[in-house]
């Protein structure tokens, strides 16, 4: 089972003015312990000139409960955020089946093993199930065991460091998976983020994201933001990574009729997009993202498995 990776600053779920944001980051640097890695195939430290091409997908899948087909039905079928349901394995399944041909997976709104879960750990089991040798959950809002909200990250090639990240904002519950992927000087970092709903703490929790990825060549960022990206494509703290994606704001929620879109997969200007796209399915109220990128041969990610069922 994977672990928890480093240890996050005692004060990031605390409220910050964004002129602390650095200090907390440098906070978390200076006292993390060793990162945790999933089990996987050693990393293979040479540049693989055959791999130059990543499928990503990022995906909310609200707990492993399906989609509806109107808003009332969060009211109906609001009990099985707290209890389990016979039909939750069944769309985890078909989730699995969904995700089986990527590369890489970033998961919001998991259950990393609690009473609404039947006390499945949701990332390994789609792990197990999609036959990814690598995964991580990142726990960030414990309940006890009536909930464990988490992200999480799936992977045919094992990360050279994973760490866990919890940040600002009023509410805690909020994070950011990170995972390296090759060796220095040529390292790509990946942020699977889930943002808070208000405007002003996704502010904040964008500018620790951008103080996080700001010494790394190579950067994608994925999840649940909350926002269209217009709202920071001149403004916000991303602009400063130049992040970008080809196709803004595709729709991706409410699945049953997309109308906001709130889930991205950004890339730094050393990759290249050759395809994004929401994949139609209701397995969750949002819909999933993916992206076909091309990364600089020099990041060695090694070969890539096969495929496990």
């Amino acid at each position: 089972m994977s672990s928890p990776g480093g240890r996050p600053p005692s004060g990031a779920s605390r409220y910050q003015p964004l002129r602390r944001i650095r200090t907390l980051v440098e906070n978390h640097r200076a006292r993390r312990a060793p990162a945790s890695i999933a089990n996987g195939p050693p990393a293979d430290t040479r540049a693989d000139t055959a791999t130059r091409s990543l499928h990503l997908l990022s995906y909310n899948i609200q707990a492993g409960i399906a989609g509806g087909s109107r808003y009332r039905d969060y009211l109906t079928q609001s009990w099985q955020h707290l209890l389990p349901s016979s039909q939750r394995m069944g769309n985890l399944d078909r989730i699995a089946r969904l995700i089986t041909r990527f590369d890489i997976v970033g998961l919001q709104e998991i259950d990393a093993g609690s009473l609404r879960s039947g006390f499945v750990n949701q990332a390994e089991y789609l792990a197990l199930r999609a036959g990814f040798p690598n995964w991580h959950h990142q726990l960030n809002r414990d309940l006890g065991k009536f909930a464990k909200h988490s992200n999480g990250l799936l992977s045919r090639y094992r990360p050279t460091t994973i760490d866990n990240h919890r940040l600002p904002g009023l509410i805690p519950g909020r994070g950011v998976l990170s995972a390296t992927f090759g060796t220095p000087p040529d390292t790509l970092l990946l942020l699977i983020v889930h943002l808070a709903l208000g405007r002003r703490a996704r502010r904040l929790q964008l500018a620790y994201i951008t103080e996080l990825a700001r010494d790394h060549p190579h950067v994608i960022v994925m999840g649940d933001l909350n926002s269209p990206l217009r709202q920071w494509q001149d403004v916000g703290p991303l602009r400063e990574l130049e992040l970008h994606s080809p196709a803004q704001d595709l729709p991706t929620f409410p699945s049953w009729r997309p109308q906001r879109g709130i889930d991205h997969i950004l890339v730094g200007p050393t990759l290249h997009v050759d395809h994004v796209s929401t994949l139609q399915c209701d397995y969750s109220d949002h819909l999933p993202i993916s992206m076909e990128v091309r990364i600089p041969a020099s990041i060695a990610l090694g070969p890539r498995p096969n495929t496990v069922m």
